[in-house]
């Protein structure tokens, strides 16, 4: 059986989610450096978190190649995805203090739904298309976006998600606590790249919780709002198109209600 991608019901509410944001957008006036800005990280730091997100995005390229190959529609679902993380990732809020802001992800709902290795690759497209059209994060930091971005929000959305439903934990829960924990472990993350890069000869710890507290403000709420979102959408494909979940092996085949 295929996706029907056009006849996909749901779509309408991802629309309805995408113009609110596409609404938010145009009501910025002010461009503001998203993600980890070009230059923040020194050049050796840059290129160590490049090296390290290079097998994962390989790892992504591998499985969408395979998964296309048994089911060519599975490629839509994908570009759909890339789209959701896109538009959510570009919903800036300056964290002046840390050199960088603070924004939804969209990790948590792309891991559940296609896994970590594919949402690595949606969010690198994403992160690549923003640095060189946006001028949201920078091409030098873009191996440091994967990996606090794609590679840390990714895996935790999607394990928190599956730790959850073994436990006979409520969709809605499950997918309210990957999307929450998605988010806030891509901040974590971020703190630990940006403490590194730029302590200098001084101690790590003091300067990454320095900037792991200026986050609060702004991501306490917004990964709270990242949950719901995500607990919205997994809940409505849930009750809508359980076969897709069954399909994107999301959940069990006796599990569709």
């Amino acid at each position: 059986m295929k996706f029907q991608i056009s006849n996909f019901k749901v779509q309408n509410y991802f629309i309805f989610v995408l113009s609110l944001v596409t609404c938010h957008l145009s009501l910025v006036t002010d461009a503001h450096a998203m993600h980890i800005s070009e230059g923040i990280l020194p050049f050796n730091w840059a290129l160590f978190w490049s090296v390290i997100a290079v097998p994962f995005v390989a790892w992504g390229l591998y499985r969408l190649k395979k998964l296309s190959s048994v089911d060519l529609s599975f490629k839509p679902l994908v570009g759909l995805m890339a789209a959701v993380v896109f538009i959510i990732s570009c919903m800036p809020i300056p964290v002046p203090t840390a050199g960088t802001c603070s924004h939804p992800c969209g990790t948590g709902i792309s891991g559940i739904l296609v896994g970590p290795a594919i949402s690595i690759l949606i969010t690198a497209v994403a992160l690549l298309i923003q640095a060189l059209f946006l001028a949201h994060g920078g091409l030098s930091t873009w191996g440091a976006d994967i990996v606090s971005m794609g590679v840390m929000g990714s895996f935790a959305g999607f394990l928190t998600f599956k730790l959850l439903r073994s436990m006979k934990i409520n969709m809605a829960i499950a997918g309210f606590m990957a999307g929450l924990f998605a988010d806030w472990a891509t901040y974590l993350t971020t703190s630990v790249e940006l403490a590194s890069g730029i302590r200098g000869d001084s101690p790590f710890m003091p300067l990454f919780w320095k900037i792991a507290v200026a986050f609060i403000p702004t991501q306490l709420p917004l990964g709270i709002l990242e949950g719901a979102m995500t607990a919205g959408m997994v809940t409505l494909l849930y009750k809508k198109r359980p076969d897709l979940l069954v399909k994107m092996r999301v959940i069990k085949a006796e599990e569709a209600i």
